[in-house]
């Protein structure tokens, strides 16, 4: 089939490269001409695992193209995906202007009939919006399809391959049938592809977010009360997961979460309530929990040191807001990074993916090296912020060789409490015992 995706960000680059891994004709476009110049190159503008190598693959054999050109796209594609930015304005609500603006272009550039297809995370209602403009813009016939992604950072060409299911929001059968042709070759183990209204698409979305975003709030509450306690949060953690009205997913505590979807995401569910005058308690006590995560991480730190920030040194492993991407978007470890600086700490970083990007959002307050253990050197104590794989099964005894005194505090709880006692080390993780 021939598709044109429009924003060539995180989720349009995924999503063109996995629909022209299935043997579909792609085109790419975006209006940033350094990025497209960029990708024609073979330059990923993003890091995700394996999606260079299907990009390469794909681009090599013609299957997917770039190009600045939005008529180029339009002409030659009979699905045009809508998958630009939609960020958090002031008071919270999605900035939806560019997907607008685009569904206004496509309209006035169509030679015919066109399915758009809103891959954008967009405010509940959306559809009736972009029908408007797309409406008195054109007499030519379109159809408006809403297919929110759910797609994990570090885990995107898996989740689209083999996904938990596709939503698809509209209410005309040919459109349907359009649809399920598209997307059958990632449904060869089952059909998994969910019919629905579009107003109800765009609802499932947010749900789905603000759900996990809760799961994860909720978690590291109770992190917050097991170390006032004494009770061992991995304890708690197996045992409600082993319920299998609980499950297992999204229940590790830690610093809390970020990135580009859960906190833009409960802001603007937030800010539909508001406009409907129903005021969204739990998406509000999520966010607050969330926030008050990464206060009482960084605030133990301050306090385990009585205050002393000024003239100390952190070594800082992580800062990407979780592992397998170089994402910084609202991420827990810049914000934890951020408070340690306002206590008058000196930070080393090290991310093996978000060094760069890390380095953009802190500027020059923190020293960014290259290697995960030379940020040790002469530190007052680890600090542990993202839970990339390389930090799972450390050298420890190098670790107390570097650091002035062996402290790691973890906010990923990555160790075993009994391996870090055998190594000697001070070990501060979340919910569970201090190991001295």
């Amino acid at each position: 089939m021939k598709v044109c995706v429009v924003g060539i960000g995180y989720v349009g680059l995924v999503t063109a490269g996995c629909l022209a891994e299935a043997g579909n004709h792609v085109i790419c476009v975006d209006n940033d001409e350094k990025k497209i110049d960029g990708l024609k190159k073979g330059v990923i503008p993003i890091y995700e695992p394996g999606l260079s190598e299907i990009v390469q693959r794909n681009e090599k054999v013609k299957r997917l193209e770039f190009t600045t050109d939005l008529k180029h796209g339009v002409d030659n594609a009979l699905i045009i995906f809508l998958a630009v930015g939609t960020p958090s304005q002031p008071d919270g609500s999605a900035d939806i202007s560019a997907v607008l603006a685009v569904a206004g272009d496509i309209a006035q550039i169509m030679p015919d009939y066109r399915i758009v297809v809103t891959k954008s995370t967009v405010p509940v209602g959306t559809h009736k919006k972009v029908a408007e403009v797309m409406g008195a813009k054109t007499n030519k016939p379109f159809d408006y399809v809403s297919n929110p992604e759910f797609l994990k950072e570090g885990s995107a060409l898996e989740d689209f391959m083999s996904p938990d299911r596709i939503i698809i929001g509209t209410g005309k059968e040919s459109v349907r049938e359009t649809m399920k042709q598209l997307y059958g070759p990632f449904m060869r183990k089952g059909n998994r592809i969910i019919f629905m209204d579009p107003m109800s698409a765009e609802m499932t979305k947010y749900t789905a977010n603000v759900m996990l975003a809760t799961r994860i709030s909720f978690m590291n509450e109770i992190a917050g009360l097991c170390e006032k306690m004494g009770a061992d949060v991995e304890s708690v953690r197996q045992g409600i997961g082993s319920d299998s009205r609980i499950g297992r997913a999204f229940l590790f505590p830690g610093v809390g979460y970020g990135g580009s979807c859960f906190p833009k995401d409960i802001r603007a569910l937030i800010y539909t309530g508001e406009q409907q005058k129903m005021e969204m308690k739990m998406a509000k006590a999520a966010q607050k929990a969330n926030e008050a995560s990464q206060e009482r991480f960084a605030g133990r730190i301050g306090d385990y040191f009585k205050g002393k920030g000024n003239g100390l040194t952190l070594a800082v492993w992580g800062l990407a807001f979780k592992a397998k991407t170089d994402d910084v978007r609202e991420s827990p470890a810049i914000n934890c990074v951020n408070k340690l600086l306002e206590q008058g700490f000196k930070i080393r970083a090290y991310d093996p993916e978000a060094g760069m990007t890390g380095k953009t959002a802190l500027g020059n307050k923190v020293e960014i090296f290259e290697n995960d253990y030379d940020v040790l050197d002469g530190a007052d104590a680890l600090v542990i912020l993202t839970e990339w794989q390389e930090f799972r099964n450390p050298d420890f005894e190098l670790i107390v060789k570097k650091l002035k005194k062996p402290v790691i505090f973890d906010g990923r709880n990555l160790y075993d409490l009994d391996i870090a006692k055998k190594a000697g080390i001070e070990y501060h993780s979340v919910g569970r015992p201090t190991v001295k």
